[in-house]
């Protein structure tokens, strides 16, 4: 009884170091017109084994953390149904391989340069191909977002490069298994397959009829869209396949569906709670001795990545007729890497296919990305932090 005491209490006590200390680092960021991430990535840094150590059992904020990426993807799928896919394919595939392709040579570039193995410079590749999606989406106001080309165009190209992450994680998943490549791959296939079937039946049969026939009752279906994403989760975890991704597929399921969008407002502040713990666990996970080392491939990689992604994608959308203030604008909102990097680093390294050097490339290049992008975006165009009032839009 007394040790579950404590170990309440310890749980109680991290989670008040945390928001304590995310408010008080937030409030800094704003100030220096930064991304609200940055100050949770450095407030882990600050309180985590690294520095002050006030906050050692990773294992559970991790844990923890899982549950907002479940959260950020299952609201992303809830963006992106059958339909709407279909028509981002034929609107910017061409856009989004090319970049996509460019950014990943550029990492391996790197990689081969610092003499990282060629796995590990495939990694860093893939871990630099896509934008940040919060980054994209919280800097962006709301009358872009929903109403103008410019935020339709953004989240075509953010939606596709997502899909094209959880294949990478996917791809991950299946070189680290214990199966040959070819086994593990026709497996991982086989069960995505095989939970997104069972989620359509579902979804069909069982939950669609429970959302129709209690549907103005909003606390229950809040409650029934929870339990459907951490059910179809914990369903594809079972089959060897992540908690994300079939909180991905849950979530596309269901997109179709006319509640998803109520859905998908009701669960922001869950996901954004779960996604401070996430951040905060990024940080606290980094050993800064560790990070000296990679300090200059990173460093490097980062400043490439921050010229070359807005002149690409500038010169790719108009290419495809888009004018020159719109492209370059879009350029310049998904010049950073994405909070997919962090993932794909951390994966990589727990199933062994990199070493921890290489994974310390991937996670502080992207930290480099963040605030240097999201300094350049506050200072020049509208946001809901922008530096100049005229351009402060929410």
């Amino acid at each position: 009884m007394v040790t579950e005491v404590m170990h309440s209490e310890s749980l109680l006590y991290t989670i008040f170091l945390i928001f304590v200390g995310a408010s008080i680092l937030a409030t800094f960021a704003l100030w220096a017109r930064q991304a609200l991430i940055v100050g949770y990535i450095a407030l882990g840094v600050i309180l985590g084994p690294s520095l002050l150590g006030w906050v050692s059992d990773a294992e559970m904020i991790k844990n923890v953390s899982d549950v907002g990426i479940m959260f950020l993807l299952f609201l992303l799928g809830m963006n992106m149904p059958p339909q709407k896919l279909v028509e981002l394919l034929r609107e910017t595939t061409l856009i989004t391989a090319l970049s996509s392709s460019l950014f990943a040579l550029c990492g391996i570039g790197v990689g081969l340069a610092f003499k990282f193995s060629l796995t590990e410079s495939l990694v860093i590749g893939a871990g630099v191909m896509f934008s940040s999606t919060i980054i994209g989406f919280k800097l962006l106001p709301t009358t872009v977002l929903h109403h103008q080309r410019t935020g339709e165009l953004m989240i075509s190209v953010l939606l596709l490069q997502d899909v094209v992450a959880i294949v990478v994680l996917v791809l991950l998943q299946a070189h680290g298994g214990e199966r040959s490549m070819v086994k593990e791959i026709f497996w991982l296939i086989s069960a995505f397959i095989g939970v997104s079937a069972l989620a359509y039946l579902l979804e069909q049969l069982v939950l669609i009829k429970l959302i129709t026939r209690y549907n103005r009752i909003f606390e229950y279906i809040f409650l029934l869209a929870i339990g459907w994403c951490l059910g179809i989760a914990e369903l594809a975890h079972y089959l060897g396949l992540s908690h994300a991704i079939g909180a991905f597929i849950a979530g596309v399921v269901i997109a179709t569906n006319r509640i998803s969008q109520f859905i998908s407002e009701s669960l922001k502040p869950l996901r954004d709670f779960f996604l401070i713990m996430f951040f905060f666990s990024m940080g606290a996970s980094l050993d800064i001795s560790k990070l000296v080392g990679v300090i200059w491939p990173a460093a490097l990689l980062a400043g490439g990545l921050l010229l070359i992604k807005p002149w690409v994608l500038n010169r790719l959308f108009v290419y495809e007729g888009e004018t020159a203030a719109r492209s370059k604008e879009i350029g310049v909102r998904l010049g950073q890497n994405s909070e997919f990097a962090f993932l794909i680093a951390v994966l990589a390294v727990q199933l062994g296919v990199i070493g921890e050097s290489a994974s310390y490339v991937i996670q502080l290049s992207t930290l480099f990305s963040f605030v240097i992008s999201t300094y350049w975006i506050v200072l020049v165009y509208p946001t809901p932090i922008a530096i100049n009032p005229k351009l402060r839009i929410s």
